[in-house]
């Protein structure tokens, strides 16, 4: 009886702290994994337009990972979208810069960097089908001597990551930086 207490004493905290698994998106269905979370507080409005603007400016040194920057975005589309809000109500836009302009680089120069296919190449091809803005810095690509051709075919270039940002938070867009 007493190694029966003891057992369940020690499985306690995992029963009652279970961690919730997380789902694949209707979205992005490859990629923006989210969880679902049980009647919150703070309601999500589903007939406000929902603009967000990332602010994309590191890659974390595996060439072999997604960043999880740029797959925040198809976490924000598949979230919202299994709450209930229209897709038309979601505008998303990613602004590259720094370290992770070489996360938007095309697979044959990413493969001469890495020496492997870019991880993020489907996942920006899932993005921008879904109307998913993704804009580099023109200072960045200049610095880095990154060309167009350089990069995935659904880039924009702008003059630099400041006016991109700017611009698009004079549009509602909110900034989202983590």
């Amino acid at each position: 009886m007493k190694h029966t207490f003891l057992i369940l004493l020690a499985l306690l905290p995992g029963i009652l702290f279970c961690q919730k698994e997380s789902k694949p998106g209707s979205v992005i269905t490859e990629f923006g994994k989210t969880y679902e979370v049980d009647n919150p507080d703070f309601k999500t409005n589903k007939t406000i337009e929902l603009k967000a603007v990332f602010d994309v400016g590191r890659s974390f040194g595996d060439s072999t990972k997604v960043n999880p920057l740029i797959n925040t975005a198809a976490r924000y589309l598949n979230m919202h979208d299994n709450a209930g809000v229209p897709l038309d109500n979601l505008k998303v836009a990613l602004v590259i810069h720094g370290s992770a302009a070489n996360d938007i680089l095309n697979n044959k120069n990413y493969k001469t960097k890495f020496g492997l296919n870019n991880p993020n190449d489907p996942l920006i091809s899932a993005l921008t089908k879904k109307g998913v803005q993704i804009i580099l810095c023109g200072q960045t690509a200049a610095y880095r001597n990154i060309s167009k051709s350089d990069v995935h075919p659904n880039i924009k270039f702008t003059l630099s990551a400041m006016t991109a940002l700017v611009q698009l938070q004079n549009k509602n867009y909110k900034l989202i930086n983590f």
